[in-house]
């Protein structure tokens, strides 16, 4: 099935540019309904920030390593159609830690403009790396869905991110936790993303 949100888009994009997002009057619709059901999923408690991942160091194949400092979860039934989002940018003229340090802080409240798209799973918030880049981890429910979120997000992070610097890489039939477990599962649909950017190949808990 093809929506509207995914249509026109490349079939095995990397670069999230201005001709692969969504059309800014779709945009905007998809983020105002996301943040009604954020609405409604927040009234019912339905949204968790689980400390599990706090802190896990993760390891990436472009060389990059990061680590976890928040977690959203939202409650719903087990996905028929998992798939593995991840999602990268980096933000315009922001170098100290203070500033990459307040920018974690305000990154909170636009938890309203994902919780509420249809499928979230859940968003793993992974700090930046020593590039400078932040990486999203997310599960979802259908893979189309993860890329109709993204078309829609495009248009929020080109207004503080790096032009060209955003990208994103989705693994369908995979689950999160899968992942983290083995990262060798993604080998499978290696060959649809550029880069290795994306590439996790391995985790290391917090020691205390």
């Amino acid at each position: 099935m093809v929506t509207d949100a995914t249509a026109g888009a490349p079939a095995r994009p990397d670069a999230l540019t201005e001709e692969s997002a969504l059309p800014l009057q779709c945009a905007v619709k998809a983020l105002g309904l996301c943040v009604l059901r954020t609405g409604f999923l927040l009234a019912r408690r339905r949204v968790h920030q689980p400390a599990e991942h706090l802190g896990r160091r993760y390891w990436f194949a472009d060389g990059t390593t990061t680590e976890a400092y928040r977690e959203t979860v939202v409650d719903r039934p087990p996905p028929a159609a998992p798939a593995v989002l991840v999602v990268c940018f980096r933000l315009r003229r922001v170098r100290s830690d203070w500033v990459h340090a307040l920018f974690r802080w305000e990154s909170e409240l636009n938890t309203v403009l994902f919780v509420g798209f249809s499928g979230l799973i859940s968003k793993l918030w992974l700090r930046h790396d020593q590039r400078g880049v932040y990486r999203g981890l997310y599960e979802w429910d259908d893979p189309e869905l993860a890329v109709a979120y993204v078309r829609a997000l495009r248009r929020v992070l080109a207004l503080v991110s790096v032009p060209g610097s955003i990208h994103y890489a989705v693994l369908p039939g995979l689950r999160r936790d899968e992942l983290l477990r083995d990262p060798t599962v993604a080998d499978a649909v290696s060959w649809a993303w550029e880069g290795d950017w994306w590439r996790l190949v391995g985790t290391e808990n917090r020691v205390a």
